[in-house]
């Protein structure tokens, strides 16, 4: 089969909201279904164009949710001829959805495709395990679904404490881990006031009383926040620990979509490329210190592209933690005035379903901006992996 130009084009998202709080009335699917009509609508692509839809979800919520990928596909005004899937690969899950996406068009399966993803955090239920059967004496329990999605398969550790357990390992300190989180919620301030995250939100109409309202701007950055108000916060994992809930991803709904194509089928609908795939990699870590997984992952990524950290003009490297990012930086030796310029997980919150592509929208983002040429999205995965995605700039 003749090499195929993967290119991506229309990136758009929701406003990422805080837990329990704008969008726990939204089911998954809307949302999904808002930031695909949003990716379309933006470079004037029609949904009957679109041929597949690749949806990244790490918890399947609401009635519909494991049938999510069809349901957003179909409300989005696919053609009842297309077809649609869902991955699941942990906080990798956007970028599992584009690179999926990608080896569809690869492969000749698709020529117009669409990578969205999302989670709705807030409408996760709660579990009862036994009642199927009947409980057998005294009172059933409840088990918080959240809680299979933030515990290690294989150690039952919160995802924070297998934080601690990079912490720990690698020496990393508390004064710089709440360097990074002030840091973050400061760039992110600045992004969302200066207009740059306005250009990728499709804002959206949420519930509220007996009306709604437009639901316009992330709600989870803390624009109040001190860094001596970090220093006060108690470790949110372990006694004497160093994972707080300042240098900690945010728990968020939302939903993203980038369109992922064959250069030649966008070039057919007159819509110009924006950025290229140029390649992607996974890797497996030990499960416990799963943050340490971006770098093996860009590590293993740029010896595919035959390629040199100083060649790669921006990083978004997802904040999960903020020793995730320390560990990449020390490791790697990744300038932090090239990395997460307009904030990421800790400032922004982390859905993982609509991660990797807000990442990947931001990476393009940015190389337009700045005429840069190269940029890869990269993050860690709970059960011990990390991702990451090499994309070229094409809007010189």
């Amino acid at each position: 089969m003749a090499d195929v130009d993967v290119v991506l084009a229309g990136g758009m998202r929701t406003p990422f909201g805080d837990f329990g709080k704008s969008l726990r009335e939204v089911p998954l699917a809307v949302l999904g279904v808002h930031a695909a009509k949003a990716c379309l609508d933006k470079v004037g692509v029609a949904a009957t164009k679109v041929d597949h839809l690749v949806f990244g979800n790490v918890v399947p919520v609401d009635y519909d949710g494991h049938f999510v990928s069809r349901k957003v596909a179909l409300g989005a005004g696919l053609p009842i001829e297309s077809s649609a899937f869902s991955v699941n690969r942990a906080c990798a899950s956007g970028s599992q959805a584009i690179a999926s996406a990608a080896q569809n068009v690869r492969e000749g399966l698709s020529e117009i495709g669409l990578a969205v993803g999302g989670e709705n955090f807030s409408r996760v239920p709660y579990v009862s395990q036994g009642t199927r059967w009947g409980a057998q004496r005294g009172p059933a329990t409840l088990d918080d679904g959240l809680d299979y999605a933030y515990r290690c398969p294989f150690s039952r550790e919160l995802m924070g404490e297998t934080a601690e357990n990079l912490t720990e390992r690698f020496g990393y300190r508390r004064n710089a881990m709440d360097d990074w989180g002030f840091m973050s919620q400061s760039r992110a301030k600045a992004a969302i006031e200066g207009g740059f995250l306005a250009q990728q939100i499709a804002p959206i109409e949420v519930p509220e009383g007996k009306g709604s309202r437009l639901f316009e701007r992330d709600e989870f950055p803390r624009f109040g926040v001190t860094r001596e108000k970090l220093a006060t916060l108690k470790p949110a994992f372990r006694a004497g620990g160093c994972v707080t809930a300042g240098n900690s991803s945010g728990v968020t709904d939302g939903a993203a979509a980038v369109i992922v194509a064959s250069r030649r089928a966008l070039e057919r609908a007159d819509v110009r490329p924006e950025a290229r795939v140029v390649a992607y990699v996974t890797v497996g870590i030990p499960p416990e210190i799963m943050g340490a997984g971006p770098v093996p992952a860009i590590d293993a990524l740029l010896k595919r592209a035959g390629m040199k950290v100083d060649e790669i003009d921006y990083f978004e490297i997802n904040e999960a933690f903020a020793v995730v990012n320390l560990h990449a930086e020390a490791a790697l030796k990744i300038p932090r005035d090239r990395t997460n310029l307009y904030g990421g997980g800790i400032s922004i919150g982390h859905p993982p379903g609509a991660t990797g592509i807000r990442m990947t929208i931001t990476a393009m983002h940015h190389l337009a901006a700045s005429r840069g040429r190269y940029a890869i999205a990269s993050m860690c995965c709970g059960a011990g992996q990390g991702m990451a995605t090499l994309i070229e700039n094409l809007r010189y």
